[in-house]
């Protein structure tokens, strides 16, 4: 039987400087848990919000049962093996949703990488009457995230005159002249819903 190698001196170092810092890891685990626990303020704050429909409660429970929340994230529940849903009615509408729902790819316009056919998400969704398929787009509409945050799609109302000086000063000109900024269509778009509800009421 070949007798064990004593550990090298270098070796004893790594295997100190890994316990070191796993025992502060560990600590620090235990320090946040207990912090987290016992405060009575949220430690993060909070930027996603719903506030369900009738038809989006029932989208939930159907969400719930073709067991989408293998793959996703929604409402504190789920893996994140694919995209968190936690804001996405913040950037699709419910028309978009459902029609990705449907036929994935062709609203993609190219492959998924678990929606499309013959793929495991596809076949769930597949197997899903279109009765269902709309109330779980209503569902994940209704899942929103505050202006500005991570997973918003609108930015926050405030100006920034850096980031402003910035898209000014190197932003190619073809962009100026295709793209719109998202703060302006929104304020326009506004406008002309108020200017159609004057024409509308008379």
């Amino acid at each position: 039987m070949a007798k064990k190698q004593p550990l090298k001196s270098g070796e004893k170092i790594l295997l100190g400087i890994f316990g070191v810092f796993f025992c502060l890891a560990a600590i620090g685990y235990v320090v946040l848990e207990s912090v987290r626990l016992t405060s009575d303020k949220p430690m993060f704050t909070q930027t996603t919000f719903f506030n369900f429909s009738k038809e989006g409660k029932e989208g939930h429970g159907y969400y719930m049962k073709a067991n989408c929340n293998a793959c996703h994230r929604a409402l504190r529940s789920g893996t994140s093996m694919g995209l968190s849903l936690d804001g996405v009615g913040s950037k699709r509408s419910v028309d978009w949703l459902e029609a990705f729902l449907l036929n994935p790819e062709q609203v993609y316009e190219g492959a998924t990488i678990d929606h499309g056919f013959g793929k495991e998400a596809g076949r769930i969704v597949s197997r899903l009457s279109e009765d269902k398929i709309r109330p779980i787009a209503v569902f994940l509409s209704e899942l929103k995230a505050i202006a500005g945050s991570s997973v918003s799609k609108i930015p926050p109302p405030e100006r920034s005159e850096f980031i402003d000086g910035m898209v000014g000063s190197w932003a190619p000109e073809e962009w100026k002249e295709k793209y719109e900024d998202v703060r302006d269509r929104i304020k326009r778009e506004e406008a002309e819903a108020a200017e159609e509800a004057v024409i509308d009421a008379r």
